[in-house]
């Protein structure tokens, strides 16, 4: 398991351990004032030895690698903004199953669905929901009727009502 710190900081350690060996201090001394285990301090000094103060630089915690490659990804962001239609898929939404059918079929890599949402991010993408409007709507005709006809068939506005000996008083 890694330990604490930022790179940096693990770096000035080991250094600083290997600064107490050459002073003279026995590797578990070095190891307590430290809080690492003694076998820790020996590999530094093993390191150091065959490699050098090199050996002891920050190195980035690597992960894992990532099953497509940068051109891969940008394959997939034009491939997902051509919409799922363009890809044979019945739907006019995009789904992390869908989305993982096409990876595997045209990239060759298996995604497993609950991961696209990740991969998806990565790529700049976030979850939408596209806005559902009738093919045949014609915005034109509804302005033009809401202008024309809609005006006469609204009800009029209330008039002043003139309160009335059954009215209920205000009190």
């Amino acid at each position: 398991m890694r330990s604490h710190g930022s790179p940096a900081e693990l770096e000035r350690r080991r250094v600083r351990a290997l600064e107490w060996l050459e002073e003279g201090l026995p590797a578990h001394v070095v190891a307590q004032r430290l809080g690492v285990d003694r076998r820790s301090v020996r590999r530094w000094l093993r390191t150091c030895r065959e490699e050098g103060h090199a050996g002891l630089k920050a190195r980035p915690a690597s992960g894992r690698p990532p099953k497509l490659t940068s051109q891969q990804r940008r394959k997939l962001v034009r491939w997902i903004l051509q919409g799922p239609e363009a890809w044979e898929f019945s739907t006019a939404r995009w789904t992390c199953q869908g989305i993982a059918q096409l990876i595997q079929k045209r990239l060759q890599v298996v995604y497993h669905p609950d991961h696209i949402g990740r991969l998806l991010r990565s790529c700049g993408f976030t979850p939408q929901r596209p806005q559902t409007r009738a093919q045949e709507r014609d915005d034109r005709r509804i302005r033009q009727w809401v202008h024309q006809q809609w005006r006469s068939a609204k009800k009029s506005p209330a008039r002043a009502r003139v309160p009335t000996s059954s009215s209920p008083v205000a009190g």
